[in-house]
């Protein structure tokens, strides 16, 4: 007799289980879209456009809904050096919490201070969600001269998928 014998009839219904369901036929899994990097640089290159128009060098990172890096783009005279490190910050903040980093920034500042324990994260606006068909497919950050100008240039570049 085994040693655990309802570890081993829970392992053998569960077998049996899987099994039944693959004898089946398929599962359908859901599908989601992707941010591909045509489209990745398509939201940098609006940013870009837009940091240009207005006079803002500036640091554009966009990343996937898992926060991965799929764009770098530093122009020249970008005004902030630790914005190589804080644009994809940024962006990953963004994709990872769902929302624009600024709104964690409002927290912080204001009725969640505790949210600042949040480590890893840049916490700083500048961070924008990229969205496609009502669904999170990745995030834009920048890192400019100040942070309304890093909204301005985030907002730009994830309008281009709209």
């Amino acid at each position: 007799m085994p040693r655990f014998p309802h570890a081993l009839a829970t392992f053998t219904l569960a077998t049996a289980l899987c099994a039944s369901a693959a004898s089946a036929g398929a599962v359908e899994l859901p599908t989601q879209p992707v941010l591909t990097l045509a489209a990745a640089q398509r939201v940098a290159a609006a940013a870009q456009a837009k940091a240009q128009a207005s006079g803002w060098p500036c640091v554009i990172a966009v990343v996937d809904s898992a926060g991965s890096p799929i764009v770098l783009l530093r122009m020249d005279d970008a005004s902030v050096p630790a914005g190589v490190e804080l644009a994809p910050g940024k962006a990953r903040t963004a994709a990872l919490f769902r929302r624009p980093s600024g709104a964690l920034e409002d927290a912080i500042n204001g009725p969640r201070p505790a949210a600042i324990t949040a480590q890893g994260f840049v916490l700083m606006r500048g961070g924008v969600p990229i969205v496609n068909d009502g669904r999170i497919v990745g995030a834009i950050g920048v890192s400019a001269d100040t942070p309304q100008h890093d909204e301005a240039i985030a907002e730009a570049g994830a309008a281009a998928l709209k």
